[in-house]
């Protein structure tokens, strides 16, 4: 016993550094153990979460290029049809024209007063129809683009939180096809309500501008193309920051979804109200898209662009003539000539292919929806 007690004392310490790095490396291990558990337990989760990711995207997908399909051959060409029969009948040349040639043949008839105020209202009113046209294509054009994002992000939402829940897609219903309908027809709103208004501020600005415009004055196409600018320009400052916005998205949702139930219905309908909070909700995004810096800075290079492609086209059509340019008054039919063209169905308008073909555009609304499906 004392020889074993001797022992103890001279071996006592290897023998605690030896069960020291036993149950040290005995614990490490079970550390290593339970630290690849986790590490495998992380790596389902993210291969399953990125399974979601993948169905997710792709489910977006397919809803996305069905809001863009319907968009592209619903929305914008009815729009833009029904804005050009109102662009047409509330700014009707033919009148004016019609009295201008009667008036010529028969000069006794037409004194020279009335005939100088005719002449100087069609040149007012040529000026006002082309730049209306103009200013309603490109504006409604990215209108309806900002549409399809905003509808895109909505979807988004709705289809990351069915898979959050755990429902089958197709028992997603908080966003029905009715409420998508009811937002893309607000595309209407510029040709139904706004037009009246962006009319009138446009002629205040046409008048500003052509004022000492006289009509048998030569223009070249360089001080056509700055007569277009100038005129935009100053429809776009004619009122507070942003006033034009009102053309286009309505103020008030309540009351505009009971005109639309009205003028549907020949009724006051309420039944349409019940889906007024989310398309106040979508309405409220649009305004604030159209609102920001970079929209107006989009907007602004897409009206310069199209003026350019509507300059290149009367240029072409008065090939030839004198490098002083051409009498004002022998522009006029050339001006308004593109008014139809303008507002042609958007596959084959020229003018509408490009914007769409802008790059700054198109980058736009690429950060537009990628931003949006971040901030979702």
């Amino acid at each position: 016993m004392i020889s074993l007690r001797g022992f103890w004392s001279r071996h006592r310490r290897k023998f605690l550094v030896s069960l020291g790095v036993v149950g040290g490396g005995y614990l490490v291990y079970k550390l290593y153990e339970s630290h690849t558990r986790r590490l495998s337990g992380l790596e389902q989760q993210l291969e399953g979460a990125r399974q979601v990711d993948e169905l997710i995207k792709n489910q977006l997908q397919v809803h996305f290029e069905n809001i863009q399909r319907i968009s592209d051959t619903t929305t914008l060409p009815y729009a833009m049809h029904y804005l050009r029969s109102r662009v047409s009948e509330d700014l009707d040349l033919l009148p004016l024209t019609e009295k201008l040639i009667h008036g010529k043949g028969q000069s006794s008839s037409l004194p020279l007063k009335e005939k100088l105020e005719l002449w100087e209202r069609l040149k007012i009113l040529s000026f006002t129809r082309t730049a209306a046209s103009l200013w309603s294509m490109t504006v409604l054009c990215l209108y309806v683009r900002v549409q399809v994002n905003i509808l895109g992000r909505q979807l988004y939402v709705e289809i990351a939180r069915g898979f959050e829940d755990a429902q089958p897609l197709n028992e997603i219903d908080s966003f029905k096809s009715h409420g998508q309908q009811d937002f893309l027809a607000t595309a209407d709103y510029l040709a139904t309500y706004g037009i009246n208004s962006l009319i009138m501020n446009m002629q205040t600005a046409a008048k500003e501008v052509l004022k000492d415009k006289q009509l048998k004055e030569p223009v070249s196409i360089a001080t056509l193309h700055e007569i277009m600018i100038q005129i935009l320009d100053m429809f776009m400052n004619i009122g507070s920051l942003n006033y034009w916005i009102s053309y286009l998205v309505p103020e008030n949702v309540h009351d505009y979804k009971q005109q639309m139930a009205m003028s549907a219905n020949g009724f006051e309908d309420s039944s349409p109200l019940m889906d007024a909070t989310k398309l106040e909700q979508l309405l409220s995004e649009t305004h604030s898209v159209l609102s920001s810096p970079d929209f107006g800075k989009i907007l602004d290079i897409s009206l310069k662009k199209v003026v350019d492609v509507l300059v290149d086209d009367i240029s072409n059509q008065v090939a030839g003539t004198s490098s002083l340019g051409v009498p004002l008054a022998k522009l006029l039919p050339q001006i308004v000539r593109l008014t139809s063209p303008l507002l042609d169905e958007p596959r084959g308008n020229k003018f509408a292919q490009a914007i769409q073909s802008l790059p700054e555009v198109e980058l736009f609304f690429t950060l537009l929806y990628a931003n949006m499906s971040l901030l979702s």
